[in-house]
This record gives structure tokens, C-alpha cells and sequence, in this order.
């Protein structure tokens, strides 16, 4: 019997409230909203990139900004919302998010775009948490596993969804309207909050005793770690001086983190609980789950805007069979989960997961939106098995009074692996796409007939559509020859990068089996 059978199946318990449900309700839409955010600008990024006046290799900081905010500040929740109360933070994050979304739209450059993606996700990270905190302390524990779905389909539905709504508004409207979708559900949300949550007071002596240490070596570390990772692969790595430095300062500000919160009393990120089994597998799955959700949400758009060509309404289009079946299937993993092990079912899950991502690993340039529709369909029946009973697992032997740094944690290192995950998959590619080229070029000599055969054909085809220098049309005939060389080691790139993703959810899957089955003695039932 897993723990969430055992907290629907007890100890009789009282229902939630209407007004303890809008509470919830609300608190899922900015769970929502926030992690809808982190993926929206990725069918836009051409768009949005030629708006701000950057380059394509800079594009992914539109991203990436945003989900190192998200990372820095999911962790400072549980401490702040002590401090501040619980409503009074949360209210004040819910109208900050919109406000600094809105102002991203009249940014004109890279450097103010990142600085409103990273503080929007300063203020998106908090909603996050806070909205799985209200799932166990506003809902008893025979209607939790109703608030964990949602919860579920808010962070695996909204990445899926985030690029169809933003390449919908960025075709029709100006890719300048994805920021401003925020605004009405924030406001929705504030009010239902305002009118729902208790009013507490502040404990402002809370912050004498922060671990402001802690806070400060881990918001560094983070953000020199992405940045390295962001910024490396344009740079050679470590031949740049600037990626050296930066390395060094992850590693000094990280490890010096680390040791703060193994020795301070009141630490930040309470990394003693990873020295339970099912923790510390579950945040191992989590973060490999990270790399793949949004992995595969920024690489499929990358491969269909600079292959196919396509605009940003028509890859949100591709990308949303990946997220409207999750609406169906995701409200159903409750009931399996009365019926059967929460460890196999995350691993069929994830098996799937792993399945759609391999099925994208025979690449070829007839590969477009059509052929990825089953693929997607699957990845989209994977996903919907995967956060549910991963959850389960991982908080099952959590106490109640550490579920909220379990919360933070897992949060913030799922958000972690997609930001660290978005930045290694981008090298990856380029790497996988250099040694396609290399072994292409190898093969594509003047010495073959083949290639000669080819260059006359192109010559004649230039010839024939008004070029009339033949020495001109020849030389263009060897341009287009290497534009479909790189193009073909582009597309092999993209197909070797889905591969790394799938292994990566096959690692996840099988780790997953070595979790002990939740018990209801120890599960989240018996906090």
C-alpha cells in the first residue's frame, strides 16, 4: 500500500472548506503561471531575439535568467514566509510577478531582458513551493492526493503548453503579448488569496537569526555555475579566461555553501535529509526528470525553427500534443496509485518518457511537425505517470516539520537540473553537430564523382534561375553544398541530443527501483 493510498484510506478525515479549496485553487494557478513562464519564450526566441537587437547564441539567457531567479529564491521561501507571514508574502510576489513580466515586453536590449526574466523569476519562484505548502497544511490528508494531481499538472502541463500559447500570441499578436498573459490570472489569484488566507504577524526577529551566509555563497554559486555553463560553450570552456575565473568562484561559493548548511544550526537547505534512501533517490530522479521536461521543451523548438523553419505559432502547435492529453491522464494517477506500487508506476512513466525521446533519434530533414506528433503523444502519456508518484516517494518518511525544506529542496533542484540541463543539451548539440560536420565534410571531396555531379546540377539549377556568370553560379553551387552539409549535421546533432535525454530518464527509471515502497507508517499520511 503506498502513502497516498494510506492518507486517502485511514483515519477518517474532515473535508476541506470552499474557502480552503479557492485558497489551493488560487495558489495552483501561480504555481502555474510561474512554470509556464520558464518555457513560454522558447518558440518566440527568434522573435524575441530579433526584437532586442541579440544574437541567436544568446537567446537561451531569455530562458535561462528567468530559471536561475526561480532557483535562487524557491529555497528562501519556507524562511521568508516565517518572517513576512505566509499571506503578506505570498500577496506581495503574486502582484510583482505580472508587474516585472509586463516590463520585460518594453525591454530594447539582452541585458534589461535579463535583468526583468531574472527578477520575474525572483518572484514567480515563491509561488511555486507556496503553492504545495498550501496543499498540506490547507487539505487533510484524504483529499491530498486531489491537490497533488494539480499540483502535478501545473509543473509538467505548463512547460508542455508554455510554447503553444507564446508562439500563438508572438505570430497573431507580437511576441511582446507573451509577457502581459500574466496580468489577469494574477489578478484572479490575489484577490481570491487576499479574501481566503489568514492574516498572521510578521516575526521580523526571524531575521537575526537567518542564515544570511548560506543565502549569499549559495545565490553566488548558482548563478556563476549557469553562467559558466551558459556561457562556456561559446567561449572554447576553459580556454576562456573568464569561464576559468567563473568556474573557480562555483566551486569556492558552492562548496563553502554546502559546508554552512551541514554545520550552522538553523540552515538554510536542510541537506541532512538526503540521508534518507527515498529523499535522496527522489531528488536524484527529480533532477534528472528537470533536464528531460525542459530539455526536450527547448530543444524541439530549436530544431524546428532552425531546420524546418518554422514560425513560432506553428512549432507551439507541434509542442502541444505533448501537454493537452496530460489534462486527461493526470487526474487519474491518484486512483493507480490505490491499486499499484507508486515506485513501478513512476517507472513505467519515465520508461515512456525515455521511449518518446528515442523515437526522435532518427532524425532526417523529412522530419517535421507531422512525424512528431506520436512521439509527442507518448512523451505526453510518460510525463503524466511521472511527478506524482515520484513525489510520493520522495517526501514518504518526511516529517512534518521538515516538509517544507523537502518542498524547497525538490523544487529547487528540479528547477535546477532544467536550467542546468538547458545549458549542457545546447553544448551538446553543437558539439554533436561539429563532429557530424567533420565526418560529413570528410566524405563530401572533389575527388568523388558524386560531389561533382552535384555541384554541375546546382551550378545548372543557378544558371537556369538568372545567373548568368557561370564562375558565379559554380561558386554558389559550393555554398548551397555546405548549407546542406551543415544542415544535415545539424539534424544529426539534434537526433544524438534526444538520445543523451532518453538515457538520462532510462538512468532516472531504474534508480527509481531501488526506493523503498512507501509505508504508511512513515509516508506523508503520518505527519
Amino acid at each position: 500500500m503506498s502513502a497516498i493510498t494510506f492518507n486517502a484510506a485511514s483515519v477518517p478525515q474532515p473535508r476541506a472548506s470552499t474557502k480552503e479549496w479557492i485558497a489551493v485553487l488560487a495558489g495552483m494557478i501561480g504555481a502555474f503561471m510561474a512554470i509556464l513562464n520558464i518555457q513560454i519564450t522558447n518558440a518566440s526566441l527568434l522573435d524575441i531575439e530579433g526584437g532586442i537587437g541579440t544574437g541567436v547564441d544568446n537567446g537561451a539567457w531569455i530562458s535561462t535568467s528567468y530559471l536561475i531567479g526561480e532557483i535562487v529564491v524557491i529555497p528562501l521561501t519556507a524562511y521568508f514566509s516565517s518572517v513576512f507571514s505566509f499571506r503578506r508574502y505570498i500577496l506581495v510576489n503574486t502582484i510583482l510577478f505580472p508587474l516585472f513580466s509586463i516590463a520585460c515586453a518594453f525591454t530594447h536590449d539582452l541585458g534589461s531582458m535579463i535583468v526583468m526574466r531574472g527578477l520575474q523569476g525572483f518572484a514567480g519562484g515563491v509561488l511555486i513551493p507556496m503553492a504545495f505548502t498550501m496543499v498540506l497544511t490547507k487539505l487533510p490528508k484524504s483529499q491530498q492526493p486531489a491537490g497533488l494531481a494539480l499540483f502535478a499538472l501545473s509543473v509538467t502541463f505548463a512547460p508542455a503548453i508554455g510554447p503553444t500559447i507564446g508562439g500563438y500570441l508572438t505570430e497573431n499578436y507580437g511576441w511582446q503579448t507573451i509577457f502581459f498573459i500574466n496580468a489577469v490570472p494574477s489578478a484572479v489569484m490575489a484577490v481570491a488569496l487576499a479574501a481566503t488566507l489568514d492574516k498572521t504577524p510578521m516575526q521580523l526577529h526571524l531575521l537575526k537569526e537567518g542564515d544570511w551566509a548560506g543565502i549569499f555563497t549559495m545565490a553566488v554559486g548558482l548563478s556563476a555555475l549557469q553562467t559558466v555553463l551558459e556561457e562556456g560553450n561559446k567561449d572554447d570552456w576553459f580556454s576562456s579566461p573568464f569561464i576559468l575565473k567563473l568556474s573557480a568562484v562555483a566551486v569556492v561559493f558552492l562548496a563553502t555553501f554546502i559546508w554552512i548548511e551541514l554545520t550552522v544550526e538553523k540552515p538554510l537547505v536542510k541537506l541532512s535529509l538526503l540521508k534518507q534512501r527515498n529523499f535522496a533517490i527522489g531528488v536524484v530522479v527529480n533532477v534528472l526528470v528537470g533536464v528531460a521536461l525542459f530539455g526536450t521543451v527547448y530543444i524541439l523548438p530549436q530544431y524546428l525553427g532552425q531546420v524546418q523553419r518554422y514560425n513560432a505559432e506553428q512549432i507551439g502547435n507541434v509542442l502541444a500534443w505533448t501537454g493537452l492529453p496530460q489534462l486527461l491522464l493526470i487526474p487519474l494517477v491518484p486512483m493507480l496509485m490505490k491499486r499499484f506500487d507508486a515506485r513501478y508506476i513512476g517507472f513505467l512513466g519515465i520508461s515512456i518518457f525515455a521511449a518518446s525521446c528515442f523515437m526522435n533519434v532518427m532524425l532526417s530533414p523529412d522530419n517535421a511537425g507531422d512525424q512528431f506528433w506520436i512521439p509527442n503523444i507518448v512523451r505526453a502519456i510518460g510525463q503524466a505517470l511521472v511527478l506524482t508518484p515520484i513525489t510520493a516517494i520522495t517526501t514518504a518518511g518526511i516529517a512534518a516539520a521538515d516538509a517544507a525544506a523537502a518542498s524547497g529542496l525538490t523544487n529547487m533542484l528540479r528547477n535546477l537540473g532544467g536550467a542546468v540541463g538547458t545549458a549542457t543539451l545546447g553544448t551538446v548539440l553543437t558539439k554533436r553537430e561539429q563532429f557530424h560536420s567533420n565526418i560529413i565534410g570528410q566524405s563530401v571531396t572533389l575527388a568523388r564523382d558524386e560531389v561533382h555531379q552535384r555541384l554541375d546540377q546546382l551550378t545548372g539549377y543557378f544558371i537556369a534561375h538568372g545567373v548568368s556568370d557561370h564562375a558565379l553560379a559554380a561558386q554558389q553551387a559550393v555554398v548551397a553544398l555546405g548549407r546542406l552539409v551543415k544542415r544535415q549535421a545539424l539534424i544529426l546533432g539534434f537526433g544524438d541530443t534526444f538520445a543523451v535525454i532518453g538515457v538520462l530518464l532510462a538512468i532516472a527509471a531504474i534508480a527509481l527501483l531501488f526506493a523503498e515502497k512507501p509505508k504508511a507508517a512513515g509516508g506523508a499520511g503520518a505527519h
